[in-house]
């Protein structure tokens, strides 16, 4: 019999074919080659299998693979809004062409324009932050673990930080709030239990070696039953008594109180502030809705010193984040406005029977497809470790057929959907899909699974 890798091409006789000259025409070189080494390497690894496709057609679909960005956009139809995994919180409107207008030239990130000299990169944002929150100062790093690096760093390096047992949380990807606090060069000193701490367990523990009390956001899980927590507001007046700073991570960046919208227990930054905490830290692309972020708000005095750190240099955010930051802060002078405006506020806030209709187009939609669905119920989150233990009312669209086949197809599309599986079903939450999305959505659908 004879092997049929025999009737394989060379590289060079492809590269002469006229189909896959036109492919030359309009790619660069270097990948259309790279495409048909591929094409080539699987028909020898792989002789025996029948293929559909021309060559030009297998390297057409390689040039297509090679040339695919890695970070592409995607649909997050999982119900989790700020989805950490998918990019956390999508960008107003505003937030977008603010970085259009600064990327495609020069700026005065780091120039003056009064004095007509050089200026700093700092002063961005700090009064709209001022303004919003009533903080006396502020600066902003590349995220909100950053932003504890920098503090502890700048106000307590090689001093001790007292913090409660019950707050040394693992956030995502594995990292722990202990281990990051200790690259700041501060010692920790854990008082309490894991469910259970007192005030006296922070004032016994100050010494003459205690450069801050560390207050932390609990991200993605909560207490209840027999516990105790000791907040900030008790916190300060034994703060002050030893003239200790209080450092609080606040973690999701509220500025709005959604508790209107059934959401309580997160505090928003003024309150934070207001509660006696030196310097408040929170992430930018959580409930503030605008890009990843370290912002920290607090004394000037405590913001000064943090300025001169060292590690501020490598913490520094750049040009865009500072133009989509600023766009972001600036819809918060309205609430109404940031409300409608901001995607993940706007989400969270969508009214469920809005949810449900805008389902119900959808599922008409795939049905001129062919494709057989049906709107349910469903639960959906916040996300990102804020209001962990609320769920929000939600409908999804549950695509019929095998789940996990049809999970894959979307996963895989041009532009990927992302959903998930439960009870044998495919579930798409429309609670976190932008509703200015929905028609770009249906069409994905179709296209995946028609």
């Amino acid at each position: 019999m004879t092997d049929p890798r025999r009737a394989i091409p060379s590289i060079s006789g492809l590269l002469e074919r006229d189909e896959v000259r036109a492919l030359l025409a309009s790619h660069p070189r270097s990948v259309v080659v790279d495409a048909a080494r591929k094409a080539v390497d699987d028909a020898r690894k792989n002789p025996d299998v029948e293929r559909a496709m021309s060559w030009a057609e297998r390297i057409a679909a390689y040039v297509g693979a090679i040339e695919q960005r890695s970070l592409r956009p995607a649909f997050n139809a999982t119900g989790v809004i700020l989805h950490t995994n998918l990019g956390r919180a999508p960008l107003a409107d505003p937030a977008i062409e603010a970085i259009s207008q600064i990327a495609g030239g020069y700026s005065n990130l780091e120039y003056d324009l009064e004095k007509g000299a050089r200026g700093s990169r700092y002063m961005h944002c700090v009064d709209l932050l001022r303004e919003l929150t009533g903080a006396a100062d502020a600066i902003v790093v590349n995220n909100c673990a950053a932003a504890i690096v920098l503090s502890l760093s700048a106000l307590a390096r090689d001093r001790e930080v007292i913090v409660s047992r019950g707050e040394l949380v693992e956030i995502g990807g594995s990292f722990r709030v202990p281990d990051i606090m200790a690259r700041s060069g501060a010692t920790l000193v854990e008082v309490g239990t894991t469910n259970r701490t007192h005030l006296d367990d922070y004032a016994r523990a100050i010494t003459s070696r205690t450069g801050a009390i560390a207050k932390i956001h609990r991200s993605n899980f909560s207490q209840s039953g027999f516990v105790s927590d000791v907040s900030v507001a008790s916190l300060a007046p034994i703060a002050a008594e030893h003239d200790i700073p209080i450092v609080h991570d606040l973690g999701s960046g509220l500025m709005i109180d959604l508790s209107a919208y059934g959401l309580a227990g997160e505090p928003t930054a003024r309150a934070a502030l207001e509660a006696g905490a030196t310097v408040v830290m929170m992430s930018g692309d959580k409930l503030l809705g605008g890009p990843q972020a370290g912002i920290i708000l607090g004394a000037r005095h405590a913001i000064a010193r943090m300025r001169q750190d060292p590690f501020a240099r490598a913490m520094r955010v750049d040009k865009l984040t500072i133009a989509a930051l600023t766009a972001t802060l600036e819809l918060y002078r309205e609430p109404d406005r940031a409300i409608s405006e901001i995607p993940a506020l706007a989400m969270i806030t969508a009214p469920v029977d809005r949810i449900r209709e805008r389902a119900e187009r959808i599922v008409q939609s795939l049905a001129g497809h062919g494709i057989e669905s049906k709107v349910v119920a469903s639960t959906a989150s916040v996300g990102a470790g804020a209001f962990p233990s609320e769920g929000l009312p939600s409908f999804a669209i549950a695509i019929d057929g095998d789940a996990a086949a049809t999970e894959r197809a979307l996963r895989l599309g041009v532009i990927p959907v992302i959903g998930r599986v439960a009870d044998d079903m495919l579930l798409l939450d429309l609670r976190s899909v932008p509703e200015r999305d929905d028609a770009a959505l249906a069409a994905a659908l179709g296209a995946a699974l028609s």
